[in-house]
């Protein structure tokens, strides 16, 4: 949802200035890079339009600005990445398999559906605390869901809310948690992670 707002205050050096909702409420901060026409300087005064983010402070902030006047950029929309949902499908229907023909504990298969299910509500509570300016989920609190199964329902909450599909680090962190858990899999089919398993249960 765009947001109607005017520029308050504006440090052409350092790029950067607030603006205040029509509306009412925060000012919120933008930056130059934030504006989709980069030719035309911003000034105290201008109206604007904009989408609400954080930055990676978790701080509110404006992203793709228009001001008054500037045709709007269309652009492409996002991918959708249908090939990780489609491998994370495929991979709970590889666990239900084995969990189904007595291969791994029925355990197992709730605690994927469980995780992956926490995760998808743990994103979309995030997506929207980022976009009110609100309290957010800790990232390492993802990542802990995704290392114990919760994977498959992250990625498609990534992809439902586009949340955290651009921040490198972020990204890089999740997949390692991906590869590590679908090695622990991998590991619990052998006997020793059988034994291991039932043992556990």
């Amino acid at each position: 949802m765009r947001v109607k707002g005017k520029i308050s205050s504006w440090n052409d050096d350092k790029g950067f200035g607030f603006i205040t909702p029509m509306n009412g409420g925060k000012r919120t901060f933008i930056h130059i890079k934030s504006f989709n026409n980069r030719s035309r300087r911003p000034a105290v005064g201008d109206i604007v339009t904009y989408k609400l983010s954080t930055d990676k402070q978790g701080r509110p902030c404006a992203i793709d600005a228009n001001m008054a006047g500037d045709q709007p950029i269309k652009r492409p929309k996002a991918n959708t990445n249908l090939f990780t949902q489609g491998a994370a499908a495929v991979f709970l229907i590889v666990v239900a398999f084995f969990a189904i023909s007595s291969q791994i504990r029925i355990e197992i298969l709730f605690l994927y559906l469980v995780a992956s299910s926490m995760a998808f509500f743990m994103y979309f509570l995030d997506k929207s605390a980022a976009t009110k300016g609100a309290w957010r989920t800790p990232e390492n609190t993802l990542h802990l869901v995704s290392i114990v199964g919760g994977w498959p329902g992250a990625i498609f909450a990534q992809q439902t809310f586009r949340h955290k599909t651009k921040k490198t680090t972020f990204r890089a962190i999740f997949w390692v948690t991906v590869f590590l858990n679908c090695g622990a899999f991998l590991w619990m089919l052998s006997p020793t992670g059988k034994q291991f398993v039932n043992a556990l249960i």
